[in-house]
């Protein structure tokens, strides 16, 4: 009786390995991870090294480069482009890469540094200052009136 026990249970425990995924696993990393201003001055350095040439230096995608490759690359400054993209497969494609874009290697870049690029890539979107108002019309000067006489 206590054979098919042990068994199932193993068996469980071994679906329950197999079911969480390096992904889930590396999303968790992120929650890990320090952010300090040290680390996100670190992450705009590795940004601008091995992500502006093609992302642009604001994270618009909009660069030559990106252009003669044909790339129709998402605009990080505006935080809606990566509100459906979680932070795990932001990792993921960082360090495997995507079609052209090359993996980022972990001689390179820690696991950690990816970590605090991707909370740098988020503020983007949000470091952008909100559209200022539409100047309003400068007023005409009135017109000159002839002082009144005897004045």
């Amino acid at each position: 009786m206590l054979k098919p026990v042990l068994f199932v249970s193993a068996v469980a425990l071994f679906a329950i390995a197999l079911s969480t995924s390096p992904t889930a696993l590396a999303q968790d990393a992120a929650t890990k991870t320090k952010v300090t201003n040290d680390s996100q001055t670190k992450a705009k350095k590795l940004f601008a090294i091995d992500c502006a040439l093609c992302h642009g230096a604001t994270g618009d995608g909009k660069t030559d480069l990106a252009t003669d490759m044909q790339l129709n690359l998402l605009d990080w400054t505006d935080a809606k482009s990566l509100a459906d993209t979680q932070d795990s497969e932001l990792f993921k494609t960082i360090r495997g890469g995507k079609g052209k874009m090359p993996a980022e290697d972990k001689g390179r870049a820690t696991d950690d540094e990816v970590w605090n690029l991707i909370v740098y890539i988020r503020s983007l979107g949000k470091a952008q200052p909100a559209s200022a108002p539409a100047a309003a019309p400068a007023a005409s000067p009135a017109p000159a009136t002839a002082p009144a006489p005897g004045l």
